[in-house]
């Protein structure tokens, strides 16, 4: 799985710590979301989404699985 989540934390300013804050999760999560190395929930996937006022689809990508 590919994420954009690096991508939009940068246009968003914000750190790994401060979305690991914003979705409940620690900042470690974040650091695996974004390498690709954690399959997030539904939720999570919702709640990341959200912050960045984006469609799941547009934060992940779901190819090859």
């Amino acid at each position: 799985m590919k994420t954009r989540i690096k991508e939009l934390r940068a246009k968003y300013d914000l750190t790994q710590e401060d979305l690991a804050k914003k979705v409940g999760v620690r900042r470690e999560t974040i650091l695996f979301l974004e390498k690709g190395k954690y399959m997030p929930s539904l939720k999570l996937a919702h709640d990341v989404a959200k912050v960045f006022n984006c469609n799941i689809e547009d934060v992940f990508i779901f190819k090859d699985l």
